[in-house]
């Protein structure tokens, strides 16, 4: 991967979890409906496909350079879950129970499900709170069902890659199992990430006016099957299927694999443009930006309703909305420098601890090295 597209990759992230926020906040209930116009584009949806295609994409990648093995593999990526979602749990948490107290009808609705305490840490430490048909939204973190995804991805990608016969198809077909129908619909476009990545490791890249025309074709093409209604027309398709199992969150599996189509060739085309190019300039801002991404796309929500319930107003709706945003960018920024930007001297500190239970304090697990510096963390 070079880094010029690494750099792309970065802007790609934050730009979709910025866009997964503003879709939140077109919501009546937080901006009094001056934005729903962008809440009805239903972009948010659309951008954690993007983030599933970006997820396989870069879990292939840290994977094939096969330095770290199953049990590092495993370490690489509950510490990048368990590092923002056991204090986004516990904050939320907090917040919500505050909020509801301080403006109860504020919270009384769908957007709310305040589970006890105990359950919402269970639910969401294993991320089993989309799993199997047995779904629980956790307090007013909606997005989170994203995480239980990306868990069971990970998971069956792991099984797959680093098991081999019987013990493999037993596993696999028990993950499947356990994850559900609903999982698995949204997981081609995570597969189409890890397609991905197989074509660059490859170097099987278009260049010049083909990858410029695979660059902006797919983008063109989703402007147009927005405009024809698409989204619409193929959820009508799937709409038996959700009556029937209720999808929830996958209840647009086809529009959904073909945004997943759009987003690869999309990214292909970008690969493919700047195979050669570094961006060194802009680099370390996009890696700044990534770097707090998965912060901003996990606590927005309980923040978001904390401070639109609390706040008080001045009467000056355009001045309010821009309060409340840069409120909750705010709140963000401060938690990914508290929780999220820290995770290598986490890990770190992991392996020291792991080395001395082992009597070695010179080393840590032969098989827990950093992941490659040049690959995006998700």
């Amino acid at each position: 991967m070079s880094r010029g597209f690494s750099t792309y990759l970065d802007l790609l992230r934050f730009g979709a979890a910025l866009v997964v926020l503003l879709s939140h906040f077109g919501y009546a209930r937080y901006s009094g409906g001056r934005w729903l116009w962008v809440r009805e584009l239903n972009l948010g949806s659309d951008a954690v496909v993007v983030f599933f295609v970006l997820s396989g994409l870069v879990i292939a990648l840290v994977a094939d350079r096969k330095r770290t093995g199953g049990r590092g593999f495993a370490f690489d990526r509950l510490t990048r879950l368990w590092s923002v979602a056991l204090p986004a749990l516990a904050i939320g948490f907090a917040l919500d129970r505050i909020g509801a107290a301080v403006a109860p009808a504020a919270y009384a609705g769908w957007f709310y499900a305040p589970l006890p305490f105990w359950e919402q840490m269970l639910r969401g430490l294993s991320f089993s709170n989309e799993w199997g048909g047995l779904a629980a939204r956790l307090g007013t973190n909606g997005p989170f069902w994203s995480l239980s995804y990306e868990a069971a991805f990970y998971t069956l990608f792991a099984v797959a890659f680093y098991l081999r016969g019987a013990r493999r198809l037993a596993l696999l077909a028990l993950g499947i199992w356990i994850a559900g129908l609903n999982v698995l619909l949204l997981m081609p476009a995570w597969l189409m990430g890890v397609a991905l990545h197989h074509c660059v490791r490859r170097g099987a890249l278009p260049s010049g006016a083909a990858a410029l025309a695979l660059a902006l074709l797919p983008v063109l093409g989703y402007a147009g099957a927005l405009a024809v209604g698409a989204p619409d027309a193929l959820r009508a398709l799937s709409a038996p299927l959700d009556k029937a199992v209720n999808l929830r969150f996958s209840d647009e599996p086809l529009w959904n694999a073909l945004l997943g189509v759009l987003v690869t060739a999309h990214l292909a085309g970008m690969a493919g443009l700047l195979r050669e190019q570094s961006l060194a300039r802009l680099a370390p801002r996009a890696a700044w930006l990534a770097g707090g991404s998965f912060s901003l796309y996990l606590m927005h929500y309980p923040a978001l309703q904390f401070v639109s319930a609390t706040m008080p107003r001045t009467g000056v709706a355009l001045l309010d909305d821009a309060v409340l945003l840069v409120t909750v960018l705010a709140f963000c920024a401060l938690f990914a420098a508290l929780f999220e930007r820290p995770l290598p001297q986490l890990r770190a500190a992991l392996r020291r601890v792991t080395a001395r239970l082992r009597r070695d304090p010179a080393r840590g697990p032969r098989d827990w090295p950093d992941a490659p510096p040049s690959a995006p963390a998700r």
